[in-house]
């Protein structure tokens, strides 16, 4: 799965489980571009460490202006795109409860971050996917989507969006050449899970080790694979699909 020469955008890398992809695209040879609303400077710096071109550029996803920027700071600096990872998305930190109390204002900006910014990121890049016959995009959901969970609807609704997304942008932009699939990851130990449940995410990920074929917790290494294999030449001929990756929790 060599990604040398090639150029991949990560969405939401500054930290996290989109750093770590941003950091195993480097080490497979990638020049990566960081995108994220927080500083991602540390990521390139860190990608830039293992030999290849780097570089974090500030992008709101939920504007398709920044999205726009995003992908001409890479085509001026690259020339190219070959790989969009679509990772953003508000899950931090986020109300959970019943669903006739979920903040209207929170409701919206997920939606705007995990729904819209995976549009506005890919309309941003298909101009040069077009134009070259080729590229990779992978989005990110979650298995929240697959089972229905309680307590969390609008990122639940977020994600089955962007699954729903996933096959109507592969049948629209195959014919170009372009390659769509979603990876639908279980409850990942990190920082993004845990903040703001501090007192119930161990009872959580425990419950959801238990449920899984492999029992034990999931960690953000665990998806990494995945995303690569999907963006590689290794998935040449896989589109619209989705890849659950939670330790054989739920099998689809």
């Amino acid at each position: 799965m060599s990604f040398v020469d090639q150029v991949v955008i990560v969405t939401g890398a500054a930290r996290g489980i989109g750093a770590e992809y941003a950091h195993a695209f480097a080490q497979e040879g990638a020049r990566v571009l960081v995108a994220d609303v927080s500083d991602g400077e540390d990521t390139a710096a860190k990608a830039r460490s293992l030999g290849v071109d780097a570089a974090w550029v500030r992008t709101d996803v939920r504007l398709r202006s920044e999205a726009d920027a995003m992908v001409a700071a890479a085509l001026q600096r690259w020339g190219r795109v070959d790989v969009l990872v679509n990772n953003a998305a508000r899950y931090a930190g986020l109300y959970r409860g019943p669903l006739e109390s979920i903040p209207p204002q929170e409701w919206d900006d997920v939606m705007a971050v995990n729904v819209r910014g995976v549009w506005n990121t890919t309309a941003a890049v298909l101009p040069s996917m077009r134009a070259a016959g080729s590229g990779a995009i992978v989005n990110i959901a979650s298995t929240t989507a697959l089972k229905g969970t309680a307590h969390n609807l609008h990122y639940v609704a977020s994600k089955g969006a962007v699954l729903a997304a996933t096959r109507a942008i592969a049948r629209e932009v195959g014919p170009h050449g372009i390659r769509v699939n979603c990876v639908t990851p279980g409850l990942v130990d990190n920082e993004a899970s845990r903040e703001g449940q501090e007192d119930t995410f161990d009872i959580r990920a425990a419950d959801r080790a238990r449920e899984r074929s492999l029992a034990r917790d999931m960690h953000p290494v665990d998806v990494v694979g995945a995303v690569l294999f999907l963006a590689s030449e290794a998935g040449a001929f896989i589109s619209g699909q989705q890849l659950t990756v939670d330790g054989g929790g739920i099998f689809v």
